[in-house]
């Protein structure tokens, strides 16, 4: 649960707030029109509280990577715009981020103001979590809020520096992705059943071992079986494998085995002759996969065996798609084990940010899920049980 200050139990009233967002949105292709602005609508109860109470809010984000410096293609004028259309009043595109002109500017703002400082990485010193530029940040206000999960997992100078100049407390969504990933890890009800999917066993290693202890099943799917099925023998044909994962891999089956869990891997397999969308495609038994083809999905009667464990669950924590689930010919298993959640009555379903929430988006289920996580990378470290240094700085109930 979160156990850190929200921007509920500090005073900002009439007060001038530094606010931490993660509005890292995408765009259609070589254009500045936003392709999906779900993470500007997630904060935007954090803004309109903060508005309530007459604060003045001076908005912090990054967009892309411009590597610390300007990147014109990475200027936030298309968020600013989008957000003044959301909360139906006009909110300032500031230069920069620091600076007198900035300075002036934040005097100058009334009460329920709303303005967007400039992408911060196009300062050099914020990935680099440099104290004179968390400084100039901090000296525009006297609170500083983060509603930024999707950039928690960063010690940087607007996610982490900042909190060492004045109060530091998290916003509503920050707060909600804590309440909801920490009530999965810390009182979930039984039966728990965690999915992790993705194409890397290495990405996933660490969560696999810190899930384990606390799950009823583990249930694998996506790219990253081929390391397991590797470990146990079979034939793969060309599909990925981490050939230095192969032992750990094995270490998790172990794991899972001495705790009582439930590890499910796949029992038959969408192949392709070629990693392509329109490559040849067929469903063989795991054990089938031949020398030229590679696992792109998992099959039928494992997306049978997974529907039948999840639908006993009352917890259930998903985090990696089951297969190139942007290409229509492998999506079905994603599809299928995203509409096992969404037909779940009375269980917590959440799904960690990244591909996982895209693929439950692009479904157009995020509403039939308890919480959907705005932090792919953040979310991940959280299930691994790691310190996200955003949530760390911030003040203690």
């Amino acid at each position: 649960m979160n156990k850190k200050k929200t921007v509920h139990d500090i005073d900002v009233a009439g007060k001038t707030v530094l606010l931490r967002v993660d509005f890292n949105v995408t765009f259609h292709p070589n254009t500045t029109d936003i392709s999906d602005d779900s993470r500007i609508k997630a904060s935007l109860p954090t803004i309109k509280y903060l508005q309530d109470k007459k604060a003045k809010t001076v908005i912090c984000t990054h967009l892309g990577r411009p590597k610390g410096k300007v990147d014109e293609s990475m200027r936030l004028t298309p968020v600013s715009k989008r957000l003044s259309e959301l909360l139906g009043k006009p909110v300032a595109q500031l230069k920069d981020c620091t600076g007198p002109e900035v300075e002036k500017a934040v005097k100058a703002m009334k009460p329920g103001d709303v303005v967007i400082l400039e992408n911060v990485r196009f300062h050099p010193g914020e990935e680099k979590n440099d104290p004179a530029l968390a400084k100039a940040l901090a000296a525009l206000a006297q609170v500083y809020v983060n509603d930024a999960f999707g950039a928690a997992h960063r010690a940087h100078s607007s996610t982490e520096g900042v909190a060492k100049f004045i109060p530091a407390v998290s916003g509503l969504l920050m707060d909600r992705e804590l309440q909801m990933l920490g009530m999965a890890l810390e009182a979930p009800r039984k039966p728990f059943v965690s999915i992790v999917g993705g194409a890397k066993v290495s990405d996933k290693l660490s969560v696999l071992e810190s899930l384990a202890p606390k799950v009823n099943v583990l249930i694998i799917g996506g790219g990253m079986v081929a390391t397991f099925l590797k470990q146990q023998g079979k034939q793969i044909g060309l599909s990925l494998v981490e050939d230095d994962k192969v032992e750990e891999a094995g270490r998790v089956v172990e794991l899972a085995k001495k705790l009582g869990v439930k590890l499910m891997l796949p029992v038959d397999a969408m192949v392709a002759d070629a990693f392509a969308d329109k490559a040849k495609a067929k469903v063989v038994e795991i054990d089938k996969v031949e020398p030229t083809w590679r696992i792109m999905d998992i099959g039928p009667k494992t997306v049978a065996l997974y529907e039948s464990e999840i639908a006993k669950a009352k917890t259930v924590v998903w985090n990696g798609p089951m297969g190139v689930f942007e290409w229509e010919a492998f999506a079905q298993g994603t599809k299928r084990v995203a509409n096992a959640l969404a037909k779940l009555k009375d269980a917590t379903t959440v799904i960690g940010g990244g591909s996982t929430a895209d693929a439950v988006i692009s479904l157009g289920l995020q509403d039939k899920m308890t919480h959907v996580s705005t932090g792919g990378g953040a979310s991940l470290e959280f299930l691994e049980g790691k310190v996200l240094p955003g949530v760390a700085a911030l003040m203690d109930k």
